[in-house]
């Protein structure tokens, strides 16, 4: 092609595109005005990424709206591909096969779960293959099946937003993971937030949520401990092992006798712990080296290893209680459901637990022992014992005496 021609091919590229985008632009400004903004607000915008680029060329008009495609973490990937190969390592990719995991899912509203309004709104922000997304499209589900825009609003697909606090605010909080209240209470948060009005002066140190998880832009997402806070191998403490051990079979991953179930691989699939000394040391390194810009090493290796003796402190409570509970199936006082493999207790059934004991069990694993170390790995004094270690110790107590009234009652009859 001379050089000539190759201009005339550019011209000729950049007319359609002018053209379509156009076209795309005036007709939007009618429908979904505020989303036009986004888009003209965006880097996007600036670099010559038009709808089509996203949403293909198959929707023109207002009676073809549903040939628009919707864009999933492979369309990001044409020119994101540091950004998705990194994500595609981490946990958030696997956020909706860590939901469907879990044994009582499908027992939820589909509105929950598919329709994106409980587990799902933010669990959607895992890779989905093309049979799920079939799936969903089948059932009603439009929308909702990307990941990146769960934190990179659309149509604005900011990075000065993603790299906020507050970007993580909707998913990270509540019940069982309340890290944006644990975060925005600690000396971390309060000096960032301080920082964000203005109050410190811009170049003050003061850590975000992607300081720590997310260092260097880096979208792996990953922590040492995970989020159930159990790890492979046991460790030496002789108490410490058993009581994980425990914990271990009330996730159903250990078998009443301590023998792995095939739930273990379902763990390893979802990543939602490490199962080696050295994964785990990795990412604790990796933590160590972010806490070291403002910490001495030896002051940040002291604080991380307060939360791990929060975990095995936490264990020691959770194995009681569990135990607790085993028991009652064992003695014949609490009857084993039937959808249960084993005469155990099962505590990622969550709310669906069928007696108040169980669901006591489950609040104080998934709510309680999850606040007691987190809470701690955040530096938020009051989650870490109010919420976390005060609250798992009421628990056990009234799990002993809910037991022995079980028990008495069970004589009695």
């Amino acid at each position: 092609m001379t050089k000539k021609a190759a201009l005339l091919f550019t011209f000729l590229l950049m007319t359609i595109y002018t053209v379509n985008a156009q076209t795309c632009i005036d007709c939007h400004k009618e429908v979904t005005p505020q989303a036009v903004v986004d888009w003209q607000l965006s880097k996007h915008s600036d670099n010559d990424v038009d709808c089509e680029t996203c949403h293909g060329s198959e929707h023109n008009t207002s009676a073809d709206f549903a040939k628009a495609e919707l864009p999933t973490y492979e369309t990001c990937n044409m020119c994101h591909d540091t950004q998705v190969t990194q994500f595609k390592k981490g946990k958030h990719a696997l956020a909706w096969a860590a939901m469907k995991a879990m044994p009582t899912i499908h027992a939820q509203p589909i509105a929950m779960t598919e329709g994106m309004k409980g587990c799902g709104g933010c669990h959607k922000l895992g890779i989905k293959t093309e049979e799920e997304i079939k799936k969903l499209k089948a059932e009603g589900s439009g929308f909702g099946h990307a990941s990146c825009d769960a934190c990179h609003t659309r149509h604005t697909f900011s990075v000065k937003e993603a790299q906020q606090p507050q970007a993580c605010q909707t998913c990270h909080t509540g019940f069982d993971h309340p890290q944006w209240e644990m975060y925005s209470g600690s000396k971390h948060g309060v000096r960032y937030l301080l920082k964000q009005n203005g109050t410190l002066p811009e170049g003050t140190p003061a850590p975000t949520c992607q300081t720590c998880h997310m260092p260097n832009g880096n979208h792996e997402v990953r922590t040492a401990w995970g989020f159930l806070a159990v790890r492979l191998p046991m460790p030496e403490d002789e108490q410490w092992a058993a009581d994980r051990a425990t914990v271990l079979k009330g996730i159903g991953v250990l078998d009443p006798e301590g023998n792995p179930t095939g739930l273990l691989d379902v763990v390893k699939g979802a990543d939602v712990a490490r199962l080696t000394q050295e994964a785990w040391q990795a990412e604790r390194d990796k933590m160590l080296a972010v806490c070291s810009d403002c910490h001495s090493e030896n002051f940040a290796k002291a604080e991380l290893e307060k939360g791990d003796d929060m975990i095995r402190n936490a264990d020691r409570l959770m194995a009681e209680a569990i135990n607790i509970v085993a028991d009652l199936y064992k003695d014949g006082i609490i009857e084993k459901p039937e959808s249960y493999p084993y005469a155990y207790p099962l505590l990622l059934t969550f709310h669906d637990a069928p007696t108040s004991i169980e669901q006591k069990l489950f609040k104080m694993f998934l709510e309680e022992r999850n606040r007691t170390f987190q809470g701690t790995f955040h530096a938020n004094p009051d989650y870490a014992l109010w919420y976390g270690w005060s609250a798992m110790q009421q628990s056990l107590g009234e799990i002993r005496d809910m037991a022995e009234e079980m028990r008495i009652h069970h004589k009695i009859k």
